[in-house]
């Protein structure tokens, strides 16, 4: 029975039609169990001081995993490695001579710096949390400390998943995620009874554990395990580091934003950081699915079209991304917004979660979507310069979005509380006026604002460089999706008003009947407007259905955070 579960996961993927649905039905289940981990929280935390602490002790190891870790993703690992495959005369010697130097490296940076921290989070936490008493401060040292662990191990399995991958053992490579989140679930369930909220951080460990240990079998089998070299050829480290730097710091900066709106969210009211972080999630699930899946997908064609100097091609290949995650993205934007109470309460709305924190996360969910088509769009861009070789402009860019968020965080909470004018119009627009700790809604909208001038700034200066004319060539599916958004969010408003009194809101069932049927009419209802308007973007996934739309070379992105 061993033999046959290590030969199923060993199994190679050579047909692209089954590796990409494979993969996607696996990303797929990961979201999945990410919206379950979550309502485990928030039934057995609710939005309070514990789940608070629990989120802010990532904040260091997150910074530690982009900052370091990200240094070995499988983007910038898979490329090397087949070019030390396709070199190699005799067996694969020199990949895993490669893979050997890289994990050497990697690990001993690692631990390195895990050591320091260690010793450095007394210091660093008060600033990490600033509005924490010393009792959440010293549960949130012990946190960060234990979840130390997991960069070291995430970064690891990444290394190796640029193996699998390469061997087409895509499998493997798919359920880490998957693991990863059970790892989580299992603490929340099994370990916090027995270990309080330490037991919390213990079962992002043991997901950390597994999301390596399911590749073990098929390392062995090919005699891949990585093993420390005695001897390390530091040039293929430098390219590693070369290639990966822009992206590193790219990611570090989304990080540091993060860090300080934690900060900022602890000196608020209890919870704060909780309904945050629960926002945050909900929101970037649309980005995982459509932002990054289609600007992973263009990335190839972007490369191959600006190195042959095709630079017609390459806008047309912006182009035509770019339609399609608008076109994506806008409906979601609309029904995030009317549909929000909806959404939490059925993904998150269970024991200690309670009304007033599914208004307030509902709330800062609809300001994070104003923002969603420039968070979607920001990834596409940024791989764009990334395939014109032109990384700085891209980091100055998420400098700048980084200063305004920062800026903003804190300005726009004093002009809360300042200007009572402008409270009682965020807290009327999002209907929460009657409920506590309001002033955090501050930071979804200062977090939306730094990524639409992100956006804004990246757009204009790329059609400047390589795409003139590129917002006329959007426009016409920029107005069309839209308008037939704002027709299907009104539908779907309208119905929610019909079905509140046909169904029991108050019960589970009630209101998700009442959101899915809302949203079911409001999509059809902008299905109809859209082909009224010739929309072209409906015509070409429809056609897309009716084709092997799967059959494309997929990898896998690798977890950006823990």
């Amino acid at each position: 029975m061993g033999s046959r579960i290590v030969a199923f996961l060993g199994k190679e993927w050579h047909n692209l039609n089954e590796a990409a649905l494979l993969l996607s039905t696996f990303a797929l289940l990961s979201q999945v169990l990410a919206i379950v981990r979550d309502r485990l929280f928030a039934h057995f935390f609710g939005a309070s001081a514990t789940l608070d602490v629990y989120y802010a002790a990532f904040r260091i190891p997150d910074f530690l995993y982009v900052s370091l870790a990200s240094f070995v993703s499988v983007t910038v690992l898979i490329p090397l490695l087949l070019e030390k495959m396709g070199n190699a005369r005799e067996g694969n010697d020199e990949s895993r001579k490669f893979i050997n130097d890289a994990f050497t490296v990697f690990f001993a940076v690692m631990v390195v710096a895990s050591i320091v921290l260690f010793f450095l989070i007394p210091f660093i936490a008060p600033f990490i949390a600033p509005g924490f008493d010393k009792v959440e401060i010293d549960k949130l040292i012990g946190l960060s400390r234990i979840l130390l662990l997991s960069p070291i191990l995430i970064g690891v399995s990444n290394l190796v998943g640029a193996v699998t991958q390469t061997l087409r053992k895509f499998f493997v490579y798919a359920l880490s995620p998957v693991f990863y989140n059970i790892g989580i679930i299992i603490g929340i369930i099994f370990l916090y009874p027995s270990f309080g909220i330490s037991g919390l951080a213990y079962g992002v460990v043991l997901g950390a554990i597994l999301h390596f240990a399911i590749q073990i079998p098929v390392l062995s089998a090919h005699k891949f395990i990585p093993s420390f070299s005695r001897r390390i050829d530091f040039s293929a480290i430098k390219r590693i580091v070369f290639v990966s730097f822009p992206r590193t710091v790219t990611l570090s900066l989304n990080q540091l934003s993060l860090i300080v709106i934690i900060a900022v969210a602890s000196l608020l009211e209890e919870g704060s950081v909780s309904v945050f972080n629960f926002s945050y999630n909900l929101q970037s699930v649309p980005i995982v699915i459509i932002g990054i899946s289609y600007s992973v997908a263009a990335f190839p064609g972007l490369v191959r079209f600006f190195s042959v100097g095709d630079r017609a091609g390459f806008a047309r290949e912006m182009e035509s991304a770019a339609r399609t995650i608008i076109f994506w993205s806008l409906p979601i934007t609309f029904l995030f917004i009317v549909l929000r109470a909806q959404i939490v309460r059925v993904l998150l709305g269970s024991g200690e979660f309670s009304w007033a924190d599914t208004r307030l996360t509902a709330a800062m969910l609809a300001i994070f979507a104003v923002s969603l088509a420039a968070q979607n769009l920001l990834p596409l861009f940024v791989r764009g310069y990334y395939a014109a070789g032109d990384t700085r402009r891209p980091l100055f860019a998420n400098l700048f979005s980084f200063g305004i968020i920062i800026v903003l965080s804190f300005a726009l909470i004093s002009f809360i509380r300042a200007v009572p004018e402008f409270r009682y119009f965020l807290e009327s627009l999002l209907r929460v006026a009657d409920v506590p700790g309001t002033e955090v809604l501050a930071l979804p909208l200062a977090y939306s604002i730094g990524s639409l001038i992100n956006i804004f700034l990246l757009f204009r200066i790329f059609e400047s460089d390589f795409a003139k004319g590129l917002w006329s060539s959007l426009s016409r599916t920029f107005f069309q999706s839209f308008s037939a958004s704002f027709l299907m969010g009104f539908t779907a408003y309208q119905f929610l008003g019909v079905f509140d009194n046909i169904f029991n809101i108050n019960t589970f069932w009630g209101i998700f009947a009442q959101g899915f049927l809302s949203g079911t009419l409001g999509i059809i209802v902008g299905i109809v407007m859209l082909k009224l308007l010739g929309n072209r973007e409906l015509d070409e996934i429809w056609s897309s259905l009716h084709h092997k739309f799967w059959k494309v070379k997929a990898i896998a992105p690798e977890q950006e955070i823990l």
